[in-house]
Formats: structure tokens, sequence, C-alpha cells
């Protein structure tokens, strides 16, 4: 059984769908989704729909991103959120516009479900963002932070390559798992398109919101898929540029 990881898809769900066919997707295979299902591309909706009929059918942990908590706050009734809609919930309000109480019932309890991280047999760690607290995740007292830190992954990018993992000076929050994979800050920034690793971070967050592709990666063989940059799949839309 392979572990398949997906970064990022903000709903790209055309990506996602060549995605999947590229790395030849079966049921034997366990695949974690990073989070941001929504917020950027014009399929939110059917992206959502997609994914909960996925999870029916194959072996999904799906994780909760910080647009999906956004998301579920606005269709839950919360107050609109400029800043949100400024940064893709506008393509995500506009995906929901005509939806049935009975779509968005289902909706509210997929976001409801997802989770904030997953722990496997072979103690990798996988969240959508970060953590803070030097125990580990079990201890973590801000839930949220599960889904926007960014510090996790900045300590990662920033730490001496020459410095052993027993050195009294090595980070604490990266010694308690074997690796770790997150999405949330595009390696777009850094100018690139592939899963960037960092100490044993893995970041898998290629830049789908924006002009980057969908990425996935088999975390045992470190085998990479990606699909065509998201945004060549959606010409007439400006996703989150």
């Amino acid at each position: 059984m392979r572990t398949l990881v997906i970064g990022d898809i903000h709903s790209g769900l055309r990506a996602l769908k060549e995605l999947l066919q590229k790395a030849s997707v079966s049921a034997d295979d366990k695949l974690i989704f990073l989070g941001d299902y929504v917020d950027g591309w014009s399929e939110a909706v059917e992206t959502v729909d997609f994914l909960i009929d996925f999870n029916k059918r194959y072996n999904c942990i799906l994780l909760r991103g910080n647009h999906d908590e956004l998301c579920y706050e606005w269709l839950n009734g919360g107050s609109d959120n400029p800043m949100w809609r400024q940064h893709g919930g506008e393509a995500t309000v506009s995906s929901y516009e005509k939806i049935d109480i009975e779509t968005k019932t289902r909706h509210l309890a997929f976001y409801k479900s997802l989770e904030n991280y997953h722990i496997d047999a072979k103690n990798r760690l996988f969240l959508h963002a970060g953590f803070s607290n030097l125990k580990g995740v079990q201890f973590e007292y801000f839930q949220k932070t599960f889904y926007w830190d960014r510090t996790l992954w900045e300590l990662a990018l920033s730490l001496n390559p020459d410095l052993e993992k027993n050195d009294p000076w090595y980070p604490k929050r990266l010694t308690h798992y074997q690796e770790i994979y997150l999405g949330h800050t595009p390696v777009t920034r850094m100018g690139k398109t592939t899963p960037v690793q960092a100490a044993n971070v893995w970041n898998i967050d290629t830049g789908a919101a924006f002009k980057g592709p969908l990425s996935m990666i088999d975390v045992d063989t470190k085998q990479v898929w990606q699909s065509a940059p998201v945004h060549t799949f959606y010409p007439n839309e400006r996703g989150r540029n």
C-alpha cells in the first residue's frame, strides 16, 4: 500500500482529477489530503462534492486547512470576512450561490469532520500548517495553530544543516517525528514548483492557487506526481493572483 500526500487544492478539481490519474491511484493506496480544498478557482462546491464521494470509495485522511475553516465559518452563518473574500473566498462564495439546503448541510458536515493532524504507524506527522508546542502536537493548546502556523516551516528552512539532531540546540519541535508533511505556505514563494524538503519537513504546497501545479508525493519512495499548472485548467479566471 502506498501512502500518498496531496497538497493544497484550492478548488482546482480538474487538476486533482489529472493528478489522481497520473499516479494511477487505487483503493489499495492511502491518500492524505493536506487541506485547503477551497478558495482559489471556481469549483469549490464541485471539489467538496468530489472529495465526499471519493472518501467513500478510497482510504483517505482529510485534514483541515485554514481556508476550509474560513469557508465553514461563513457557510455556517458567520459574519462576512472581507479579508477571506480577498484571498480566494470570493470565488468560493460565487460557487456556493445556487446550492440547495441538502448540499449545504452535507458540506457543513464535511468541513466539521476534517482532522487537524494525522500521525501514521511510522511516526510521520501530517498537518496543514504547523504546531508550536515544544512537546508535540498532542500538547498543542491553540488548535487553530494546526492550520494557521507558519513558524514550523520557517524554522525548518532556517536550520543550520550542519546541526546534528542530538545537539542541545537542535529545535525540539523537529525531534518528535520521523518526518513532517505540510502545505499552507506555497514553495513558489521560494521560486520552486516541486515539493521542498527542509530538515525533516516536507512542504507539498506547490502553488496550485496561483501559477503552480498541484502535487502528490509517495512518502516512502519520494516519487512526485504533478498536474499541469492549475491556472491552465481555468484560463478565464484569476485564481488567487
